[in-house]
C-alpha cells in the first residue's frame, strides 16, 4: 500500500500535492481510459505541446513527451519546484 507521499507526478516525477489531476496517457476521444495522475500545471504543459491526435499516435509512452525539446525544458525549470507550485502555462508556438 502507498501513501500519499509517495506517489509521484507522471510527467515531472515530482511528489504530487493536494491538487492532482487524471491524465488520460490516450485522449478520451481516441478511445483511450487508461490515466496516470500529473499536477494541473504538468497537464496543462502536455496539452500545450501535443494535441489529442500526437498524444494518440504515441500511445501512452512518456518518453517522446519527456524528450520534446520545450518539455524537457519545463521538466528542468519545474524540477526543484514544491508540489502545489502553479503559474501561467505559455502558449505554443504553433
Amino acid at each position: 500500500m502507498t501513501s500519499p507521499g509517495d506517489v509521484v507526478c507522471w510527467l515531472c516525477e515530482r511528489p504530487l500535492g493536494s491538487k492532482v489531476q487524471l491524465h488520460h496517457i490516450v485522449p478520451k476521444a481516441k478511445k483511450g481510459r487508461a490515466t496516470v495522475r500529473v499536477h494541473p500545471i504538468c497537464h496543462r504543459t502536455i496539452h500545450t505541446h501535443f494535441t489529442n491526435a500526437e498524444l494518440a499516435r504515441i500511445d501512452g509512452e512518456r518518453g517522446p513527451l519527456r524528450e520534446h525539446e520545450e518539455i524537457a525544458k519545463f521538466l528542468r525549470w519545474i524540477a526543484g519546484k514544491p508540489p502545489d507550485f502553479h503559474a501561467p502555462t505559455r502558449s505554443a508556438q504553433r
